[in-house]
C-alpha cells in the first residue's frame, strides 16, 4: 500500500512575504516625505524661505565684500546651510512635539515595527528635502544672480562632507530638542528662536567678520557657524580664506566640531528622547 503525500500549502502567515528591514525604512521614509509635502506651512517654510531670501537680498546688495567677491556668491553659504538647519533641527524640533502629544510615537512603540525604522523615515526625509532644496536653491542664483559653481571635484568632495556632517549634527540636536517642548503648541516656541539667534550670529545674513568678536566667539560653540565657514571654502576663492577669524577656512576644525556635535546630538538624543507626553507618563 503506497501513501501519497500531499504538498504542503503554505499558510496566510508563511505565505506572505516578510518585509526586510531596508525596505522597512525605504516605506517609512516614504510616509514621512508624503506628510511633509502634504503639510503647505511646512513645505512654504522650509523650501521657500531660503530661496526667498536670497532674492530679496541679492536684489538688495548686487555689490561685492571685497577681493572681488559678489555679495551673493558670499550670502548663498549660508543660505545653504541654513536651509539645511530648517529642514532638520528645526522642522523635527517642531514637527515631533507634535506627533508625540497626538499620541502618534505612543502607537508606533506599541508596534512590531523596530523603534529604528521610525528615525530612519524621519533621516531619510531630512535627506530628500534637503538636498532637494539646495538643488532648488542653487538653481535660483544660477540663473538669476549667475552665482559661481565649484569648479572643482575637491570643492564638491568638501560640499559634500560638510552637508552631511551638519545635517547629521542638526538631525540629532532637532531630535533632542524636541523633548524640550511640553505640548504640540510650544514645539515652535522653543525651536524657531534658537535657530534665528543661530542664523544672525554665524554669518548667514551678514558677513560673518563684520559682526562683534563676543558674538563670533559664542557661534563657534554651535554648528551653524562652521557649516557655514565650510561651505565658505566650497564657493569662495582660496585667498577669502585670510580673512577668516582663524586666517583660513580651516577645514579639519569644521570637520572636527561639526563631527563632535554629531556625537553630542547622539548623546542627547539617547538620554532625553520620549516617546510619550510626561502626562502619559
Amino acid at each position: 500500500m503506497t501513501t501519497t503525500t500531499k504538498p504542503a500549502t503554505p499558510s496566510a502567515t508563511t505565505g506572505r512575504r516578510r518585509v526586510g528591514p531596508g525596505a522597512l525604512a525605504l516605506r517609512q521614509g516614504r510616509l514621512e516625505i508624503t506628510q511633509f509635502l502634504r503639510s503647505r506651512e511646512s513645505v512654504v517654510f522650509t523650501m521657500g524661505f531660503p530661496i526667498i531670501m536670497i532674492l530679496i537680498f541679492a536684489s538688495i546688495f548686487d555689490g561685492t565684500i571685497g577681493g572681488g567677491v559678489k555679495f551673493t556668491q558670499y550670502f548663498i553659504t549660508g543660505m545653504i546651510a541654513t536651509g539645511l538647519m530648517t529642514v532638520s533641527f528645526q522642522n523635527l524640533g517642531i514637527w515631533i512635539p507634535i506627533e508625540r502629544d497626538r499620541g502618534v510615537l505612543k502607537r508606533y512603540r506599541g508596534t512590531p515595527m523596530p523603534k529604528w525604522v521610525w528615525f530612519a523615515g524621519k533621516v531619510i526625509m531630512v535627506v530628500v528635502i534637503g538636498v532637494a532644496e539646495t538643488a532648488l536653491l542653487l538653481a535660483v542664483a544660477v540663473a538669476l544672480f549667475d552665482l559661481d559653481l565649484p569648479a572643482t571635484a575637491g570643492k564638491w568632495f568638501t560640499f559634500g562632507w560638510v552637508a552631511v556632517l551638519g545635517v547629521t549634527a542638526c538631525t540629532l540636536c532637532g531630535i533632542a530638542i524636541s523633548s524640550l517642548a511640553r505640548t504640540a503648541r510650544s514645539g515652535s516656541a522653543v525651536v524657531t528662536p534658537v535657530s534665528l539667534v543661530l542664523q544672525f550670529i554665524s554669518g548667514v545674513f551678514f558677513v560673518f567678520t563684520d559682526l562683534p568678536t563676543w558674538m563670533q566667539q559664542v557661534a563657534a560653540f554651535f554648528p551653524l557657524k562652521w557649516m557655514c565657514q565650510g561651505l565658505r571654502a566650497v564657493f569662495l576663492p582660496e585667498s577669502f580664506g585670510a580673512q577668516e577669524p582663524g586666517g583660513s577656512f580651516e577645514l579639519g576644525r569644521v570637520a572636527l566640531v561639526l563631527a563632535l556635535w554629531c556625537l553630542i546630538g547622539l548623546a542627547l538624543c539617547l538620554t532625553t528622547f520620549r516617546w510619550t507626553t510626561k502626562r502619559d507618563g
